[in-house]
């Protein structure tokens, strides 16, 4: 029962400190680096690169929706949303996909050009 309840502890001060406050944009980019394109279609993108609030590249991931038949705009936004997204930037949304984005909370940034310069209008808009 103390093993049981140490586990419980242990999990919700990790949970508290993720979710202290911070935001985290994502990039759907075409490539693993900020010097990628920003991709045309956020649910289609290869690549989302994770950024925290003061533009520290946190890490890229392969996007595992790419390919679906359908329904991959409220995956992806569930997918990102697992990841502590609070910010998305792409060429584009589906509607889908942004009504999942409103549903969590998250914002969205449509952009086109580099990832680098996506990020940098977005820390802007969240800095506003």
């Amino acid at each position: 029962m103390k093993k049981i309840a140490l586990i419980c502890v242990i999990i919700f001060i990790a949970s508290f400190s993720w979710a202290s406050g911070q935001d985290k944009i994502v990039v759907a980019a075409k490539g693993k680096t900020a010097a990628s394109e920003v991709s045309e279609v956020a649910a289609r993108a290869p690549y989302f690169l994770i950024f925290d609030e003061s533009g520290k590249f946190l890490g890229a991931v392969e996007n595992p929706y790419m390919a679906s038949k359908g329904g991959a705009g409220t995956a992806v936004v569930s997918f990102l949303a697992q990841k502590g997204a609070t910010m998305v930037v792409a060429g584009e949304f589906g509607s889908n996909m942004t009504n999942a984005l409103s549903s969590k909370g998250m914002r969205f940034l449509k952009f086109q050009g580099s990832a680098e310069e996506g990020l940098k209008r977005a820390l802007r808009e969240m800095n506003q």
